[in-house]
């Protein structure tokens, strides 16, 4: 996993970094400013990046949206020292994929970002219950589930979906079941039926 760590504190960029490369992260790349993401951003593809709301250039939450619109499709999620509770629903109303407490144990951090990586919103216990995620109707759908709906809507199997998604298809084959126990749908079949009834997809 290519990983983009965007934070103007040194020791708090360069630790979390040094922590997913010891836990086996194939790139882990560094920037200091909004800026210098974007740039790394033009130059390579990531499969999640992580932007501080607090450092140079993100203008509150605008910087998410300049971000996303250079992730071709790949998580934005925002690391901040605050737990605000209010911070955290703002961040994922802008679009992020998650909001993660600098505070969190280096451990859970990395499962948070491991979780953010195959599509699923990330936030500290209790802010996902509060904050609508972009996306998502009343069943509570990820927006990679929501993808993956999508495509089984298509009438694409799963190998095609993990194909058009840039994903295992183990991982989809996930999706698909965390997805139809959220719809209680039987089958995918009937995942689509309620997809199209409800325009969850």
């Amino acid at each position: 996993m290519n990983i983009l760590i965007a934070d103007d504190h040194d020791l708090v960029r360069e630790t979390i970094g040094a922590f997913l490369m010891a836990e086996g992260f194939d790139t882990v790349i560094m920037a200091a400013s909004l800026i210098e993401a974007l740039d790394a951003m033009r130059r390579q593809r990531f499969d999640l990046v992580l932007l501080d709301y607090d450092m140079p250039g993100m203008n509150g939450l605008e910087g998410i949206a300049r971000a996303r619109a250079l992730s071709y499709g790949r998580p934005v999620a925002v690391i901040s020292g605050s737990n605000s509770l209010e911070l955290g629903e703002a961040a994922i109303r802008a679009g992020a994929s998650g909001f993660v407490p600098k505070a969190m144990a280096s451990r859970a951090m990395v499962q948070a970002i491991r979780r953010m990586v195959v599509g699923d919103i990330f936030a500290p216990f209790g802010l996902l219950q509060a904050a609508p995620v972009p996306g998502d109707g009343p069943n509570q759908l990820t927006r990679r589930e929501t993808d993956v709906l999508r495509g089984i809507c298509e009438g694409k199997s799963n190998k095609e979906i993990a194909r058009d998604l840039d994903l295992q298809e183990v991982t989809v084959k996930l999706h698909v079941k965390t997805l139809s126990r959220k719809l209680n749908a039987r089958n995918r079949t009937h995942a689509a039926m309620i997809a199209r009834d409800t325009k969850l997809a």
